[in-house]
């Protein structure tokens, strides 16, 4: 994959960094976007780098159109383009019944999760069709095989990601874009720890290892592999497919 270069969205922290640091240890040149902190996006760039591959950082969020069209071009001047798009960031909502869901949380949280990222491929992918084959991965959720309740911004905003990705994936296949989804369940970062505490009241969540697949926690490592498949050789005959990444079924509530 030496020569590619990819767009990770949310690269800053947690998934995301992972992501971008897999793909780098790939040989892939690796762009990410971040809402707020500077500093981790900062540092992110660096283990890019670290490991012998150029990085970009651009503050940017995805909700906002104009901010979208900003960080194609931005990779565009940087890298002269690009071959792998990433869509990853994304916000919690609150935990509310739909009755008491404020209506300026609900349009953010799918602004950011659907809305946002349709515009997103919107701008970049006039530029993967310049490519023989390029690449979308999608990070979603294993909320949408359950649909859990106090939950309906986020399990309507990555529902309709998976259905924007599964969209796409038919309209691009001609272009040689594969377009796949990755859903991960519980990963211990510090959104899944921020969930665990909220949820459960447990403050570590190392402590649920004992009823977790396997015997641990998800890593951000373990959503990055199954990008990285996607995005490889070995997934060229691979699209419009939900990889879910929970070790077969998470019950910690």
């Amino acid at each position: 994959m030496a020569d590619r270069v990819a767009l990770v969205t949310g690269g800053g922290r947690g998934i995301g960094r992972s992501i971008a640091l897999g793909l780098a240890a790939d040989g892939i040149d690796v762009a990410i976007t971040y809402r707020r902190d500077g500093e981790a996006a900062a540092e992110t760039v660096a283990q890019i780098e670290a490991k012998g591959r150029a990085g970009l950082a651009i503050q940017g969020d995805i909700s906002v159109p104009d901010d979208n069209t900003r960080t194609v071009d931005e990779v565009v001047d940087r890298f002269g383009g690009f071959h792998i798009v990433i869509n990853n960031g994304g916000i919690a909502s609150r935990g509310r019944p739909v009755v008491d869901t404020d209506p300026d949380e609900l349009l953010r949280v799918v602004s950011t999760h659907a809305l946002g990222p349709h515009h997103l491929f919107s701008v970049a992918v006039p530029h993967l069709r310049t490519h023989e084959r390029a690449d979308i991965v999608v990070i979603s959720s294993v909320a949408t095989l359950n649909h859990g309740a106090n939950g309906a911004p986020y399990n309507m905003g990555k529902a309709a990601l998976e259905s924007l990705a599964l969209t796409l994936a038919k309209e691009e296949r001609d272009n040689g874009i594969r377009v796949n989804i990755v859903a991960p369940g519980l990963v211990e970062t510090e959104m899944g720890r921020r969930l665990v505490r909220g949820a459960a009241g447990i403050d570590d969540i190392t402590t649920l290892k004992d009823v977790m697949p396997f015997g641990r926690v998800c890593q951000p490592e373990d959503i990055a592999d199954a990008v990285r498949f996607f995005v490889s050789d070995r997934a060229g005959y691979i699209t419009a497919e939900k990889l879910n990444v929970w070790g077969g079924g998470q019950q910690w509530r």
